[in-house]
């Protein structure tokens, strides 16, 4: 028997055994889908959350080199 066949030896394939494998297939896919999914959106969160937090502390930062300070005093 060659690598890769099925252990069935005889007769030809037909299209239930391709739909079949073909729905193996996509199931197989499907799950790995699932799975990654997950942590895809984990690291889009922390991703986002990185990037609001450096913007407010360059903001924060420019924003006091920038602002003026008055000073009242009385004579």
């Amino acid at each position: 028997m060659r690598p890769g066949r099925s252990s069935r030896a005889s007769g030809p394939v037909t299209p239930a055994d391709i739909a079949a494998k073909m729905r193996s297939i996509a199931g197989d896919v499907k799950e790995t889908t699932e799975e990654s999914r997950e942590s895809i959106v984990t690291v889009i969160v922390v991703a986002a959350v990185a990037v609001l937090a450096v913007a407010y502390l360059f903001g924060r930062r420019r924003g006091r080199l920038r602002s003026t300070v008055v000073e009242i005093t009385r004579r």
